[in-house]
């Protein structure tokens, strides 16, 4: 089992950046690949960004890709996303999760799941 929670998320103005963390409480969390995931109200569930069981690979979708950064630190049993340039469309909330998987982008992989952070951007 496999506890989640983010924090970090807030209300930010265009152009500006926030960083998302998310402490896991799994005692093994060094092998779990990691993701970020959006969603609003109404929609989907988003793929934002994923990471490796090592943080060697990490992915990206095109939406975020050159504005946010994924890393993780296994000592601290922590992921972050580091999201920079925010545009109004980032406005969701923010949910990270866990995989048994090396890493994944589909979120049917995911099996735990925090409690989201919301973002919001205003113009």
């Amino acid at each position: 089992q496999v506890h989640l929670v983010e924090s970090g998320g807030g209300l930010v103005q265009v152009g500006g950046s926030l960083k998302l963390s998310c402490a896991a409480s799994a005692r093994t969390f060094s092998t779990y690949g990691m993701g970020w995931f959006r969603q609003n109200p109404g929609k989907e569930r988003e793929f934002v960004a994923a990471i490796s069981w090592s943080g060697d690979s990490t992915y990206y979708a095109d939406s975020v890709k050159g504005r946010s950064t994924i890393s993780r630190d296994n000592a601290k049993n922590t992921v972050y996303l580091q999201m920079n340039s925010l545009k109004p469309e980032d406005t969701a909330v923010y949910y990270c999760a866990a995989t048994r998987y090396y890493s994944s982008i589909s979120s049917s992989n995911y099996n735990y799941w925090g409690q989201g952070t919301q973002v919001t951007v205003s113009s």
